[in-house]
């Protein structure tokens, strides 16, 4: 398993062709308190910087993009019915969608772990 991020704050953890994605520690904490998520349904394609989903903290609101073009194969909705959870847990249960991914190449130019750790603190 492989996990990439961002500019815009979004991980994807691939997986085989199974890619997951949410927002990062950052982002959350960015936000603030979060109030509502909505993910896309299965089925719907998306392409590499496609709006996909949006998320509204008391703060503001943010669009969530796909990092990686595909399928959405499943859309969480426990973030849907308990927002807080991506507060709670932002790079674990608190992911947005998963899609099958529709070319692996498509991480290529995004930040690993370590990379992306390390830019945030220039931010």
């Amino acid at each position: 398993m492989s996990l990439y991020f961002t500019r815009e704050h979004e991980w994807v953890r691939v997986d085989g062709d199974t890619a997951t994605v949410g927002i990062s520690d950052h982002a959350q904490e960015s936000l603030g308190d979060i109030v509502f998520a909505e993910v896309p349904h299965a089925g719907r394609k998306l392409a590499k910087g496609e709006e996909a989903a949006v998320v509204e903290s008391v703060k503001a609101a943010s669009d969530v993009y796909a990092p990686v073009g595909g399928e959405v194969t499943e859309g969480n909705t426990a973030v849907a019915d308990d927002p807080a959870l991506i507060n709670r847990d932002p790079e674990g249960e608190g992911w947005f969608f998963k899609l099958k991914l529709d070319d692996a190449g498509d991480v290529n130019g995004l930040m690993d772990e370590a990379a992306y750790r390390e830019w945030v603190k220039t931010l």
